[in-house]
């Protein structure tokens, strides 16, 4: 809903663009209304599709893949694990803790106060939020910039992890000269999985050319054909793969292969879904599934992708009541540590939705959103809100020198983010 926020900001909601790009959402854009991380944003905007989104390319269309930009390096497992030591090694508990988090920057025009905020607690990782339609080259320089306060660890730099909402429809925060308009997800899915994948791969390219390594898509949320447009998270703003376990399983899975070939990182979300609820967690307090269980299909898109080696799974910030009724998903071991981890066998980076100003988690003070996050099992805070970012850094130190478990579960959180970097190409290993 990042995305809405960010529509009204930009991640789970819908928060990016229309007809260019959750619950997240970003601040305002350049070409059209504002959108919040997910919901805030496209609540916003008109859910029609222009005629460009409604065409689906010819079957056997190749898109255009522009100047091939190789992945990065493969290196052996013990080189990688002992890159992944040295540098945690070498970093001070700030710069740990401040590996946990990402925060949200305009795209358009970065808040230099909110950029030094995120210098000074270390911050490992940023969003781009809102709308730009400066485009690629434009892009560039913004994160070229944010990356040069990168912190410094034992003589190396520990590259920050730049991301954003580019799902497309109204989720598209980047536009503009050398971006595609990207269709919304309903439309992507009704193509074939493999003129999906090339055109994915290209949309991947153009986010690496402006500095990108993290997507934070695709969908893997199955919204129910009986409830539509009545979603409002989702299906409100068309940003399913379609209506069935099948259906999103094949294109999440593909658009997240393009992406892996062009080499940009996904995120499966918002696990356990967000397909059968009607509130959004951006706008709305106490968003509840009472339908979705442990068992359910409509979690296989989440499986398939986590077996395809998705780096990357947002969590939902909704409760649901077959699974966990005492807490909201993000703050619930038994969805985190429980279904994901240990059911589904999950060893990737496990992001938040946006926990800044999504309405779900205003009832939470900033220091219990992180810490209870972290203790369900969670490893980085997404917040669009880099101000909030020094009280829950805080109370996560004060929690880890209370609790010796807590403490555990930070290295081992620091230690997934870091072998993220790694296999990005974003940590020096010599």
């Amino acid at each position: 809903m990042v995305t809405l926020l960010l529509a009204a900001t930009a991640c789970g909601g819908t928060s990016a663009q229309v007809g260019a790009v959750g619950s997240t959402g970003a601040v305002g854009s350049a070409s059209g209304p504002p959108t919040g991380k997910d919901a805030r944003s496209a609540a916003q905007a008109s859910p029609g599709r222009s005629a460009a989104e409604s065409t689906a390319p010819a079957r056997g269309d190749s898109a255009t893949l522009g100047d091939h930009q190789s992945t990065p390096r493969a290196v052996p497992t013990a080189k990688a694990a002992q890159c992944v030591n040295d540098y945690f090694s070498g970093m001070t508990t700030a710069q740990r803790v401040g590996q946990l988090f990402m925060g949200g920057v305009s795209a358009a025009h970065p808040d230099q106060a909110q950029l030094r905020t995120l210098r000074a607690q270390h911050v490992g990782s940023v969003m781009l939020t809102g709308r730009s339609a400066a485009g690629t080259a434009a892009t560039r320089k913004v994160v070229d910039g944010i990356r040069r306060q990168a912190d410094q660890v034992g003589g190396r730099r520990a590259q920050m992890v730049v991301a954003t909402d580019q799902e497309g429809g109204q989720v598209q925060v980047l536009s503009g000269p050398g971006f595609s308009a990207m269709p919304d997800g309903l439309t992507q899915g009704g193509w074939s999985t493999t003129p999906l994948q090339t055109r994915a791969a290209d949309w991947a390219k153009q986010l690496k050319s402006a500095g990108v390594d993290l997507n934070l898509a695709p969908i893997a949320d199955v919204v129910p054909a009986s409830l539509g447009t009545r979603n409002r998270p989702i299906g409100y703003f068309h940003r399913e793969y379609g209506h069935t376990p099948d259906v999103v399983t094949s294109h999440s899975g593909a658009f997240a292969a393009g992406f892996a070939q062009s080499g940009v990182m996904t995120t499966l979300k918002h696990f356990p879904g967000l397909g059968q609820v009607l509130g959004n967690t951006d706008t709305t307090a106490n968003v509840v599934d009472s339908v979705t269980t442990t068992k359910s299909a409509s979690l296989e898109p989440f499986r398939a992708g986590i077996q395809a080696g998705s780096p990357f799974v947002m969590i939902s910030s909704a409760t649901y009541t077959k699974i966990d009724a005492q807490h909201l998903a993000a703050f619930s071991p038994a969805v985190i540590d429980q279904l994901l981890r240990h059911d589904m066998g999950f060893k990737g980076v496990v992001i938040s939705d946006d926990l800044g100003d999504a309405v779900a988690l205003r009832s939470f003070t900033p220091a219990q959103r992180a810490v209870d996050f972290v203790a369900a099992g969670g490893d980085m805070v997404l917040t669009i809100r880099p101000s909030i970012v020094p009280q829950m850094a805080q109370a996560v130190q004060s929690r880890m020198r209370q609790d010796a478990s807590f403490r555990a579960k930070v290295d081992a959180a620091v230690h997934r983010i870091l072998d993220a970097k790694h296999k990005a190409g974003l940590l020096d290993c010599g």
